[in-house]
């Protein structure tokens, strides 16, 4: 019993003397723990590839323009005849050809129309060739003296009446046949059905609108321009746009027409700009804001990776005398072919920023250039602390 008492008391010995160094481990060392942490969080290792040196880029300037992407082929196909929708053959969004059609009206009563247009058409024909072999009779008979004159200028008046009944069939055959291909509306181009206005059993007047086809290969900018700034617009300066719902995507055109009035409320008058590129938006009425390259001007220029933004206040990290600096900028226009900032105020030419910059860095922290390569300097700011400790 007493020996299984002194081994008991022996491991919590040694269990205590453990403890203890764990909470000293810098203890015989010479360099204490707290000392190696402290190291490691004050140096950050950036390679070459991690830094961005601020330079002057010519900035192209002009004024703003603003509108939507619309097709310049549309087709806003209305009912021509009375009739009742018998079919919609196509939905939104489905792909038409030149012909196809879209929207069957019934074609009841106009088919009936039409039969009774050409039976009257046959009827005033056989009458008209009686009327002409009758005057043709008189014709002789008068020649012979058989007949007097007022017979045959009434066999004359008759074949003439028969004439103009033939002609008046004939015209109300060719209007019924024309209404009944009314019935079968019909895609007047290949597009696109951007809109479906009716459905099965719909009663179709004169006008009413059916359908709705676009070329999406025929997109344009309605865009409007400020009339103060309309003076500098001319036709064929070069557009730089970016359209909502293509985010990252710039897109490039030129002035084809600037309108020669001014709307009277908004007072902006419109442009129109076509696409240079072969790749277009296919959804129209999306919105597009850009700029008319009317002149370029020399400016600080840096890219949108190497910005910061805290609400309203954006900033960016220069590197100067072996330490970060958090330098508040004042941001200017955005190049759209590039994608980068003009810089107004904060940086000057030549001075050092990071590239890509972390979360965690701190005012005056200590930079150490590597000539290697690292890793990008979203990661530098975890991996820093490590490697700084390695080599202490």
């Amino acid at each position: 019993m007493l020996r299984k008492t002194l081994l008991v008391l022996a491991i919590a010995s040694v269990l205590a003397a453990c403890g203890k160094e764990s909470k000293d481990p810098g203890k015989g060392t010479g360099n204490g723990g707290k000392d190696e942490t402290a190291s490691a969080a004050v140096n950050l290792l950036v390679s070459p590839e991690d830094l961005l040196t601020i330079q002057s880029n010519a900035l192209a300037s002009g004024p703003v323009i603003t509108g939507s992407v619309q097709p310049e082929r549309n087709a806003d196909l209305r009912a021509e005849v009375s009739a009742v929708v018998i079919q919609v053959m196509k939905e939104n969004g489905e792909v038409v050809k030149r012909g196809d059609v879209l929207v069957r009206l019934d074609e009841t009563s106009i088919r009936d129309s039409l039969n009774s247009a050409e039976e009257a058409s046959r009827a005033a024909g056989q009458v008209l060739e009686q009327s002409e072999r009758m005057f043709q009779r008189m014709k002789t008979l008068r020649a012979s003296g058989m007949t007097s004159t007022q017979a045959l200028e009434d066999a004359e008046i008759r074949r003439n009446n028969a004439q103009s009944d033939l002609s008046a069939a004939k015209s109300r055959a060719a209007q019924a046949r024309q209404q009944l291909q009314r019935t079968l509306v019909r895609a007047p181009f290949d597009g696109i059905v951007s809109e479906r206005k009716v459905s099965n059993g719909d009663t179709a007047q004169i006008g009413k609108e059916l359908i709705k086809v676009i070329d999406p290969t025929s997109m344009r900018l309605e865009g409007l321009v400020s009339a103060d700034k309309i003076g500098i617009v001319k036709v064929g300066q070069p557009v730089l746009f970016r359209i909502n719902g293509y985010p990252g995507q710039d897109f490039s055109g030129k002035v084809r027409r600037v309108d020669p009035a001014a709307n009277a409320v908004t007072r902006q008058v419109a442009v129109l700009v076509d696409f240079n590129d072969k790749e277009q938006p296919r959804v129209a009425g999306l919105y597009a804001e850009g700029r008319i390259e009317t002149d370029s001007i020399s400016a600080l220029m840096i890219p949108d990776s190497a910005l910061v933004k805290a609400g309203d206040v954006t900033y960016t990290w220069k590197v100067k005398d072996k330490a970060l600096h958090k330098v508040t900028l004042r941001i200017g226009a955005r190049d759209v072919r590039t994608g980068q900032w003009e810089v107004q105020s904060g940086l000057a030419s030549g001075d050092t920023v990071l590239r890509t910059p972390g979360s965690t860095f701190k005012d005056g922290q200590k930079v150490e250039l590597t000539a290697g390569k690292t890793a990008p300097a979203a990661a530098m700011a975890s991996s820093s602390a490590a490697v700084a400790g390695k080599g202490n």
